[in-house]
């Protein structure tokens, strides 16, 4: 059996579902429905496919602890693909390629993006198994969604002549309609271009010599190149700046004589703002999904999230409401594209709220400001057991755990002034009051 490789793209930032998703902890990472993130479902759908033995997820390095973390949990075999920049998603999937290349000549790729939710995942795996066989006769699919409506949202496929396997060619991809054209593309045939694919390792390769050489060479060069640690690789520098920032859309597909789509018929969205979150999520009888502390009195078709403080709303209709420690943001949900405008104003006047949370995690320790005055800064560590962390100048309380350091240990109680930073070893989970004097 030849072997097939799940390809998870990690990038992007899902400025759209800001306040939960920024750049230090975007929506693939996120539990937005049920109790899994999407990135961790998609890994769960395919890491039993015939042939599968290794997920493969290329990503940057901002995101490598989340992505480990994420999939480890889960007990797959992981190989961690570095960029060391983003270039888009063909140079991307161009390095993808060259690494299964590399393992396994002919070996076939399925290439997912990591913040899609799919509702029914047997229905993915035969639409999977279907696209993964007539990618071996040299073909690129993908799947093309069957729509649930005029959606303006998405890009759309049309189907063109039978081809043997089950799929079809794609006689043109074509752009985000307005809702007149969609509804016409639904009375046609079309299906929604869900950005999902399988194609052999080789057959990209050439498509991208006969169409984006620098991406391809640049890509080969970057894996031969690359330094691989554990279960990173890391892309050589570089070798992978030569390649050409480019989506894989107008780099081959596009282009190709090569593209077919697999009808797929389950649910599926890319989870791209706040109303589809809403559209997907369980909701009562007058149609609100509440999650996190939450009291509802009188309101309707209102999705509403806090991961900190409580939040009551009475009387209100057809609202996002998310509160998280540090921002909240209120809208009406057919406003929901509207969230990146919000952003890009925050970008704009410097705000680093912007970009980060102000409870950061890293290395096993969750930091959380708890205030901050003209004298000091007071935050609350919660730190893993094994987690190794440096902690600074100031003065230090540990509430709970115990900590070891180079000639002490610090257990439950302690509380003492550091004159000098201390790194210490956390020998059972902890959690500890640091204030740094300015």
């Amino acid at each position: 059996m030849v072997a097939t490789y799940p390809v998870i793209l990690c990038g992007g930032s899902g400025t759209r579902l800001w306040p939960a998703s920024r750049a230090d902890r975007p929506k693939q990472f996120l539990k937005l429905v049920g109790d899994r993130s999407s990135f961790q479902d998609t890994i769960l759908r395919v890491m039993d496919l015939p042939g599968a033995d290794e997920i493969v997820v290329v990503t940057g390095k901002a995101m490598v602890e989340l992505v480990e973390r994420q999939a480890l949990e889960l007990n797959v075999k992981l190989t961690v693909i570095i960029e060391p920049e983003a270039r888009d998603s063909a140079p991307a999937i161009a390095a993808a390629a060259a690494y299964v290349q590399s393992v396994s000549p002919d070996g076939v790729m399925l290439m997912l993006a990591a913040d899609h939710h799919i509702a029914e995942p047997e229905m993915f795996r035969e639409a999977a198994l279907v696209a993964i066989e007539a990618s071996r006769t040299g073909l690129i699919v993908t799947f093309g969604v069957q729509p649930t409506g005029p959606a303006t949202g998405f890009g759309y496929i049309k189907p063109g002549e039978a081809l043997p396997g089950g799929v079809n060619a794609v006689a043109a991809f074509v752009e985000k309609p307005d809702l007149d054209t969609a509804k016409a593309y639904i009375r046609d045939g079309y299906y929604w271009n869900s950005g999902n694919f399988a194609f052999t390792a080789r057959t990209l390769l050439e498509e991208l010599a006969l169409f984006e050489p620098e991406i391809r060479d640049g890509a080969l060069e970057s894996v031969a190149q690359g330094r691989r640690d554990g279960i990173r690789l890391h892309l050589d520098r570089e070798a992978f700046s030569k390649t050409t920032k480019k989506s894989l859309d107008y780099a081959v597909m596009e282009r190709t004589s090569r593209a077919a789509v697999a009808s797929a018929a389950f649910t599926w969205s890319d989870l791209g703002a706040w109303d589809a979150i809403w559209e997907v999520s369980i909701r009562d009888a007058e149609g609100n999904a509440a999650t996190g502390d939450i009291h509802l009195i009188n309101t309707k078709n209102v999705l509403a999230r806090s991961s900190g403080p409580f939040v009551g709303a009475i009387g209100v209709e057809d609202l996002l409401i998310i509160a998280e420690p540090d921002a909240v943001l209120v809208c009406r949900r057919d406003d929901a594209q509207a969230v990146k405008t919000l952003v890009d104003v925050l970008k704009a006047g410097g705000r680093d709220i912007a970009h980060r949370h102000a409870i950061a995690f890293s290395g096993g320790v969750e930091r959380q400001p708890v205030t901050s005055t003209l004298e000091a800064d007071v935050q609350l560590w919660r730190m893993e057991a094994g987690a190794v962390a440096d902690l600074p100048i100031g003065t230090l309380q540990v509430l709970d755990g115990e900590l070891a350091g180079p000639t002490q240990t610090f257990a439950t109680g302690a509380r003492l002034d550091l004159p000098a930073p201390v790194q210490v070893r956390v020998t059972a989970a902890a959690s500890i009051l640091v204030t740094i004097w300015r």
